[in-house]
């Protein structure tokens, strides 16, 4: 059995692993010319019941805590004049959802690979039933294609018509790099974990720790990257433009907009429609963004990949050669978790962006809106 993974990110590169584990080989396609091309995006808290079941089944549970934050798993939660009213933190330093940065998380896995497993520079642009066409003319056939290439998946359309539509949200990426060094007023401001400041259909919400990465978020139409006005590119004009849309929030939150490095990128937040699914197709699933996009708005995105590629892997080793029996097996339990991941990450979309939050989300966390501090 032949198998072919579009894409390293996590969802391929666990399954992967484990099929490496049993001795199936798999190998994985990707665009980018190598790990170091592209920013992997920031930090991740990893669950118990998913993303770090998914390590275990790979081996790489211990090395995953040993690259895990202390304190990662704070939360404050802000209104947009610098009211706190939640600032939680675990008693240890560490919960049942450490931290970890994306990058790092992501190098472990491609780490764990035998060498030649991963063929870099390799752009799928169509896939056929058992067929990859690639962008330098050269293809490569599969008994299995698993498609774990993300939002925009090319081979999602072998399985369904359906497309990605935009959410709602759109935010621009900030970063704000040496935060001991040059930024402790805004280390205090994000505290180590994640922050949410939220009011009025707009958000500034990231994470903190040695780098900051926060994303400026608004409720606004899909064409408001364009119509806005603003070359993205261009820095000092992106945060003269943002602090124009929050300009009646507190100076410590604009600061982190005011104070933030030149890397800026403007995106737009897409998700499949709750309880995506499609027909049982010969030699071809997904995993993974290709499977279920959503929001971020419950952290589910990155776990529920973790768990796709490690359960497709468990049942691809359990059915041996009956292909068909193993996919449909994953199948039906993953557009399960999905469907209830979707419609968690929907509702908390509308929690963080409604006029009056962040009542829904202090809601959420206390079960009142008690000011903590």
């Amino acid at each position: 059995m032949s198998i072919a993974i579009v894409g390293a990110g996590l969802s391929g590169l666990v399954c992967a692993r484990i099929l490496q584990e049993h001795g199936i080989a798999a190998t994985v396609y990707e665009l980018d010319a190598s790990p170091e091309v592209r920013r992997q995006g920031g930090s991740l808290d990893i669950h118990h019941d998913t993303g770090q079941i998914a390590l275990r089944e790979a081996g790489l549970y211990e090395e995953f805590r040993r690259h895990t934050h202390p304190f990662g798993e704070s939360t404050r939660v802000l209104d947009k004049t610098g009211t706190v009213f939640v600032d939680d933190a675990p008693e240890d330093g560490m919960g049942g959802r450490p931290e970890i940065d994306r990058t790092a998380l992501r190098s472990m896995l491609i780490a764990s690979l035998d060498p030649g497993r991963i063929v870099w520079g390799h752009k799928v642009i169509s896939v056929t039933s058992g067929e990859l066409t690639f962008a330098d003319g050269s293809h490569a056939r599969a008994d299995l294609i698993i498609g774990a290439d993300g939002t925009w998946s090319r081979v999602r359309p072998l399985l369904s018509s359906v497309e990605p539509q935009y959410a709602g949200i759109t935010y621009v990426e900030l970063h704000l790099s040496d935060v001991g060094g040059r930024h402790r007023e805004a280390a205090a401001v994000v505290g180590p974990g994640m922050l949410f400041a939220l009011s009025d259909n707009k958000a500034i919400m990231g994470h903190g720790g040695d780098h900051i990465n926060v994303g400026a978020s608004l409720r606004v139409p899909q064409d408001w990257i364009t119509e806005r006005g603003v070359d993205w590119s261009d820095a000092a004009a992106a945060r003269a433009a943002l602090l124009e849309d929050f300009a009646d929030w507190s100076p410590e939150l604009t600061g982190l907009i005011r104070d933030c490095d030149d890397t800026v990128v403007a995106r737009q937040i897409f998700a499949l429609p709750i309880g995506h699914a499609w027909p049982r197709t010969p030699g071809v699933t997904l995993v993974g963004d290709a499977a279920h996009v959503m929001s971020p708005y419950a952290g589910e995105g990155a776990n529920l990949a973790l768990l796709d590629g490690a359960e497709l892997a468990l049942s691809l080793v359990k059915h041996g050669a009956d292909i068909e029996t193993a996919l449909g097996d994953y199948e039906a339990a993953m557009f399960a978790r999905a469907a209830e991941a979707a419609a968690q990450s929907a509702a908390g979309l509308d929690a963080c962006f409604a006029a009056d939050s962040p009542r829904a989300l202090v809601e959420f966390f206390t079960g009142d809106l008690q000011h903590s501090s």
